[in-house]
């Protein structure tokens, strides 16, 4: 049977009291409490009740209290906290009852709060009858241990569980505040273009997080920032007056910390993966503690973050072309048949283009497969750029692609092939030469043309493969109904392209008339014509939308500019009275900062003034009113050439920039004066036009005038400037010379 530990008689300040003795010369009991009292660990004595009668200097070292603090309270009462255990303490205290003990490990806290993972052993003792008498208890401080293990445990559990990495860094810095609740953790992570991107902060406020997204890494760049430059831990104890956070301090004193210490997160290569820092709310630096605790969540985040890019480089790999970057066919039928599941959805249709690079072999072949590699590279990003968000685009294999567009019908799929095509024949600049390269595109189209992707796929390459057959550098449709639609569209491009080149275009002029009774030359209205020498006479609702689409807009008005010129001129030369002519330039023209100089040079080298030209905008260039736009329209108007706005009111944002832009007209949309006889808002939109006219002291030309009455309607309401059928039909110049005679002799 266990007898009475003697420690549980002895004074408690037995070992305070007394000179210093030799060892040898002590007693027995003496000498075991010196012995104790010297020891890391710590030493406690309990009696019956469990209540505390003796701890050695160990104990105080270790968690802050003083023998005369701890006297007759229990070590539950003393030392639990927050997150100790209470089951293991109810445990202990049960295997206290029978002979041999316990053993547990806990987590305790000191007098200032901070938790500690403790080792206990305790022994019960027995007096001679066998009741209980007492505890010996020993306990060890196995933190380091622990919080590695804890730690490690926890984290390597959730990366099994496959937990984001955000819930990742979380779970790191939530168990570091547990363990150190005087600090705020914060993990940052460094991308490729070194900008720090959070994972976790879980004490600190989002908008604190949200401000530092995308912050770049320097040398002077707060402690994270600055710790992630230099590949060192960075310490600043007093944030206010520290140079390193001076443009970032506002964003973190006013929550309260006033120092941070960083430190870098770093792979086994010796890249910067990312940060962890600690937050104080008083001017100071990491204790033992701290530093025990970031060694050990340095190597666990760097072990995270690598594993991270280690499965996303291997998805990588599994799912994109390591030449292009392109999703591969594997993620591309992922990707294509969850778009055909919307597309069942929401019944819209979906294209599929199957795209070959044309005498690519050649390529290869001359300048040597490097080239030939340069040149995929190119063009995929050239296809990247010409699809919308929404649509994929993959590399199929070798010199194919392919590219799905969402909700996307027939017309729209080959208007869409037909600008992937101009973009391709764009000259490629290789080390071997330049290139100009050339595709054939192939189109299938849900459901018409298939229901699933390997049909789809399977029906866009044979319609590839007839654009081959057809000559190469075009688009076919598996469709036969398409395809015919398409040649057609094609084959009127290609001859849209030679009467710009060969002098197939010409201009007509409608006369625009001013003053009593409408007898005056306000102006006229140069108007681009096409005669086919096949089909005959093509509309411009036709052929001017086809050049926006295919790129020749630019040119044609270009041409247009200088035929314009050229024949003011020659009226200027022969005494044609012809006050001023009106050119109509689409957005693109606008948006060519090289306009302002072309319409200078085409004055100066036909001798016109800047007067005599005016140019027409529609509001889809007032609605492209960026920065550059804008320029290129002030420049024009610092010329002295007037500027009017086509089509007034048929679009949503002309009047929000009438007072930004220099207009010298307003023209009102023949759609309004078409209605002016029955229809009451017509009126009153033709009406506020005009106000608006007067009121900012424009011009307004009313376009479409057809009837008398209708131009009785806006003469009696004030409107200076008519343009319709009702005075003339847009004319060839020849033919507006003997009309502009005969009105001179009916005003006479």
């Amino acid at each position: 049977m266990n007898k009475p530990c003697p420690l549980a008689a002895v004074d408690p300040d037995a070992n305070q009291a007394g000179a210093p003795v030799a060892l040898a010369q002590q007693d027995p009991m003496q000498q075991l409490l010196q012995v104790v009292n010297q020891s890391d660990n710590a030493f406690i004595v309990g009696g019956p009740d469990t209540r505390i009668v003796y701890a050695n200097a160990g104990f105080t070292s270790m968690f802050g209290y003083t023998l005369d603090e701890v006297l007759g309270r229990t070590v539950s009462a003393t030392l639990s906290g927050p997150h100790t255990d209470v089951q293991v303490v109810e445990r202990i205290k049960r295997d206290l009852q029978q002979p041999g003990g316990g053993r547990a490990e806990v987590l305790l806290y000191t007098k200032s709060g901070r938790p500690l993972w403790v080792s206990i052993v305790a022994n019960p003792l027995f007096d001679a009858q066998g009741r209980f008498n007492g505890v010996v208890g020993v306990l060890a401080d196995i933190t380091q241990t622990k919080m590695h293990e804890v730690l490690q445990y926890k984290l390597l559990h959730a990366m099994v569980q496959e937990l984001p990495m955000p819930e990742l860094m979380e779970l790191v810095c939530r168990e570091v505040e547990r363990i150190a609740p005087e600090v705020a953790a914060s993990i940052l992570r460094v991308d490729a273009e070194g900008r720090l991107r959070p994972l976790a902060a879980p004490s600190l406020p989002k908008l604190y997080s949200d401000a530092l997204d995308g912050l770049a890494i320097g040398p002077v760049t707060g402690s994270c920032g600055t710790a992630a430059w230099r590949g060192e831990a960075v310490l600043v104890t007093d944030i206010a007056t520290d140079p390193l956070w001076a443009p970032y301090k506002h964003l973190i004193l006013p929550l309260g910390f006033v120092a941070c210490w960083s430190s870098p997160i770093m792979a086994r290569d010796g890249r910067v993966l990312g940060t962890f820092a600690f937050y104080y709310r008083s001017q100071r630096g990491p204790d033992a503690l701290h530093q025990r605790l970031i060694d050990v969540s340095l190597h666990l985040c760097a072990l995270a973050m690598e594993r991270e890019e280690s499965r996303a480089h291997i998805h990588h790999l599994a799912y994109y072309d390591a030449l292009t970057s392109l999703p591969n066919r594997k993620l591309l039928c992922t990707q294509a048949e969850r778009a055909l599941a919307d597309a069942r959805r929401t019944q819209t249709p979906l294209a599929v283009l199957f795209i070959n690079i044309d005498r690519f072999k050649q390529v290869n072949d001359a300048q040597g497969h490097g080239a030939g590699d340069e040149l995929l590279r190119e063009i995929a990003r050239r296809l990247g750029l010409g699809v919308g968000s929404r649509d994929l685009v993959a590399r199929q294999a070798g010199d194919e692609f392919v590219v799905v567009l969402q909700q996307c019908s027939n017309e729209q799929a080959a208007t869409a092939a037909e600008r992937l095509l101009l973009a391709i024949a764009e000259p490629v600049p290789l080390a071997g030469g330049t290139v100009y390269p050339n595709a054939s595109i192939g189109v299938a189209v849900f459901p018409d043309d298939g229901l699933d992707f390997d049909a789809l796929l399977n029906h866009a390459d044979q319609a590839m493969h007839q654009a081959k057959r057809d000559g190469r550098g075009c688009l076919r449709f598996f469709n036969d109904d398409m395809n015919r639609i398409t040649q057609e569209r094609v084959a009127l491009e290609d001859a849209l392209r030679n009467a710009l080149r060969d002098g197939g275009l010409h201009l007509h002029y409608q006369p625009q008339v001013s003053g009593a009774g409408c007898r005056s030359l306000y102006g006229v209205e140069a108007l681009a014509r096409w005669t086919h020498p096949r089909l005959g006479p093509v509309s411009p609702a036709q052929f001017i939308p086809l050049a926006e689409e295919c790129g020749l807009i630019d040119e044609l008005g270009h041409w247009a500019l200088a035929e314009a010129c050229r024949q003011m001129a020659d009226w200027r030369r022969r005494g044609v009275a012809v006050p001023q002519v009106a050119v109509n330039l689409s957005a693109r023209n606008f948006q060519n900062p090289a306009l302002p100089t072309l319409v200078a040079d085409l004055l100066r080298s036909h001798g016109l003034q800047p007067s005599d030209l005016v140019l027409e905008m529609t509001e889809s260039v007032v609605m492209d009113s960026g920065r550059s736009v804008l320029a290129t329209i002030e420049a024009v108007h610092a010329l002295g050439v007037r500027l009017s706005l086509d089509d007034f009111g048929t679009g949503y944002s002309s009047l929000g920039y009438l007072h930004r832009l220099p207009i010298h007209e307003l023209k009102l949309d023949k759609s309004f004066v078409q209605d002016l006889a029955d229809s009451p808002a017509a009126q009153a939109l033709t009406n506020t036009v005009l106000r608006i006219g007067d009121g900012l002291r424009l011009v307004v030309v009313a376009e479409g005038v057809e009837t008398q009455l209708q131009a009785d309607f806006l003469i009696a309401r004030g409107c200076p400037v008519l343009q319709g059928y009702l005075f003339a039909r847009p004319l060839p110049a020849a033919e507006l010379e003997p009309w502009l005679a005969a009105r001179l002799a009916a005003a006479q």
